[in-house]
């Protein structure tokens, strides 16, 4: 095995294929409203913790389809927070009551991020089904009445692209400790809604630099996922607030980059600081990785190109010694503006928007507006 690698930050599980929406922009292309055979039994989960606990101390994400449709999930969350992985639930809320909020808690799970569409129950019920939104503000009161800190995850696409402030107003009134914004990502079902739902690469770049600004205001942890192209942002706009002489306060991102393992993507979270921290854009097999229901291992949930197999092999071998994962560590192998561009190793593009639109993951990123070695003057603003 390669030990010079570091372990991973984030490993996201896809408890089980089942769930009990059927939303029209998921990744998957099918869903199932039951649990499936292929799934990983309790013992292989259990396995499956211990391999990485061998090794590694990262945020484990249970992740589906729906992961509280397995019976035996607590008892999964307990054996992981146990054998000292910071655990976090993601769910679209809408099987939280009373009961399983306590059992949330008492499973140790540190953090629920719950999915929403749109900033009132019109927009987010048309892509997840009738009362969906009701149901998942629901489900965070629960959580808030046994303390567990909840995020709203919201994938960006042309349906909610205009509600972005409202979101954020949403979340901030429901109290929530952090907003996490998705650019849609044209694989499983997004590939046949990405021309109806897809924003433009404009659209996104005016997303992000929304963003920069509500962090630098505060009053809630923001990020953005499946977006690398952040990190490049907030440095073009540092930099053109110190050539102007504005004096403001570094957006969480940056803060979060300082305490995340010395600004490599392989460094360990900890502290206050564990359930956000950053340190480069795209972490697909850099930092982050995905396991299936089956068990296959991808770099990312929308990367659709396996690594290995638990099943079949033990999961530090995976991660140190894959020939996928090698070749998404160098950013030399970057192709197209990507591999020229001054903010590579900072941002690298999305590798599954790359492969999903042109089928090369190591490809460059078809929605980044910038143009390397072009210094940006001006900010797109959002409407």
């Amino acid at each position: 095995m390669n030990n010079l690698y570091p372990p991973p930050r984030l490993i996201f599980w896809e408890t089980t294929a089942g769930c009990n929406l059927a939303c029209i922009h998921c990744r998957r292309i099918t869903v199932a409203d039951q649990l499936l055979p292929q799934d990983l039994t309790t013992e292989e989960a259990f396995t499956l913790i211990d391999q990485i606990a061998s090794f590694a101390r990262p945020i484990f994400i249970l992740s589906g389809g729906e992961p509280l449709f397995r019976p035996d999930i607590f008892d999964i969350a307990r054996h992981a927070s146990d054998a000292g992985l910071i655990v976090a639930l993601a769910t679209n809320g809408t099987l939280i009551d009373a009961d399983v909020a306590a059992k949330i808690k008492a499973a140790g799970i540190r953090r629920v991020s719950v999915s929403f569409d749109g900033a009132d129950a019109a927009t987010h019920d048309t892509f997840r089904g009738a009362g969906a939104f009701d149901r998942a503000i629901a489900g965070m009161r629960y959580l808030q009445e046994v303390g567990i800190p909840f995020q709203i995850n919201t994938t960006v696409a042309r349906h909610n692209v205009h509600q972005m402030p409202e979101t954020l107003a949403l979340a901030k009134s429901l109290g929530a400790v952090a907003l996490h914004l998705f650019l849609l990502v044209p694989v499983g079902c997004g590939v046949e809604i990405a021309d109806d739902q897809q924003i433009t690469p404009e659209e996104y770049e005016a997303v992000l630099n929304w963003m920069y600004d509500m962090e630098v205001e505060g009053g809630i942890e923001l990020k953005a996922t499946c977006a690398p192209h952040y990190f490049r942002i907030v440095h073009q706009r540092r930099a053109e607030e110190r050539r102007r002489g504005v004096q403001r306060k570094q957006p969480d991102s940056i803060q979060r980059q300082k305490h995340a393992g010395g600004g490599h993507p392989g460094g360990h979270p900890g502290g206050r600081h564990a359930m956000n921290a950053m340190t480069k854009g795209c972490l697909a097999g850099t930092g982050v990785c995905f396991v299936s229901h089956r068990g296959e291992v991808f770099p990312c949930g929308y990367l659709p190109l396996e690594a290995g197999n638990v099943r079949q092999q033990h999961f530090r071998e995976i991660w140190e010694s894959s020939s996928l994962f090698a070749t998404l560590r160098d950013p030399e192998l970057l192709g197209g503006k990507c591999g020229v561009c001054e903010f590579k190793n900072l941002c690298s593009g999305c590798r599954a928007r790359a492969f999903g639109m042109t089928q090369d993951y190591l490809g460059e990123e078809p929605f980044c507006t910038y143009v390397p070695g072009k210094v940006r003057r001006g900010v797109i603003q959002l409407s």
